[in-house]
């Protein structure tokens, strides 16, 4: 990372003039940090841990979380060690409130002004993705959402994973954009050639649960970071 992205967050438009294909993860991305919609998919993954295998939540909780570390997600790792049926996980994880988000006009018209496709690509399922961007507003702007269905529940951060989105899709890395909230998931678009945009929480002093989920010095893989996702793209579009 450059000294001079590490410290302007707004993008020099020139340096996105290529992009055709916009690529957006969902949690954390699409809506910020601090919405926290994520929290209650985490509290029913644990519940679902712990009911699963007769643990407390203390316990399963530090389960999940070994299981997400190890595996991109926590539904790999119950598939892998105790063989479970990911549509079954997928409905109770996501069985969620999501009027806890209201329409962002603002992103969704700087989302319908970007030239070329746009896409979302997240390790949760299409129904959640749907009913997060709708709440949203924005769910209209997108052109396809790939989901870890189609990604044959192997997530992000797996290449194989990239791999399928981009054959499907036709997607030219070398004119693309990924955006994101966790580091190690722009490794892989980086290496392919696309830019990297990291979503950081707006509060600086925002708690992580687990320290690799962090941005840190070595982190050259990302072009940019911003905590304004549609200050962002409305200075490309503007």
């Amino acid at each position: 990372m450059t000294e001079a992205h590490a410290t302007h967050p707004l993008p020099d438009k020139a340096e996105f003039a290529h992009v055709r294909d916009w690529v957006f993860d969902l949690d954390n991305t699409l809506y910020p940090h601090h919405v926290d919609l994520f929290a209650q998919i985490d509290v029913n993954m644990t519940g679902y841990v712990a009911a699963l295998l007769g643990l407390s939540r203390e316990d399963a909780r530090v389960l999940q979380k070994r299981y997400y570390q190890d595996h991109g997600t926590t539904l790999k790792g119950l598939m892998i060690h105790h063989g479970i049926d990911p549509v079954d996980f997928l409905e109770k994880a996501h069985a969620i409130d999501y009027g806890v988000l209201t329409p962002d006009l603002a992103l969704g018209e700087a989302i319908k002004a970007l030239p070329g496709r746009k896409f979302i690509f997240t390790n949760g399922s299409v129904k959640h993705a749907e009913m997060t961007a709708r709440a949203l507003g924005i769910l209209d702007h997108f052109d396809d959402i790939f989901d870890i269905v189609a990604a044959e529940y192997v997530p992000k951060p797996a290449g194989s994973t990239y791999d399928k989105f981009m054959a499907l899709h036709r997607v030219d890395t070398t004119h693309a954009a990924m955006f994101e909230d966790l580091p190690r998931n722009l490794l892989v678009p980086k290496a392919l050639g696309m830019k990297t945009v990291l979503l950081l929480p707006r509060d600086e002093g925002h708690e992580f649960t687990d320290a690799w989920e962090k941005r840190s010095d070595d982190d050259v893989h990302i072009d940019y970071t911003t905590s304004d996702l549609t200050g962002f793209l409305a200075r490309l579009v503007g």
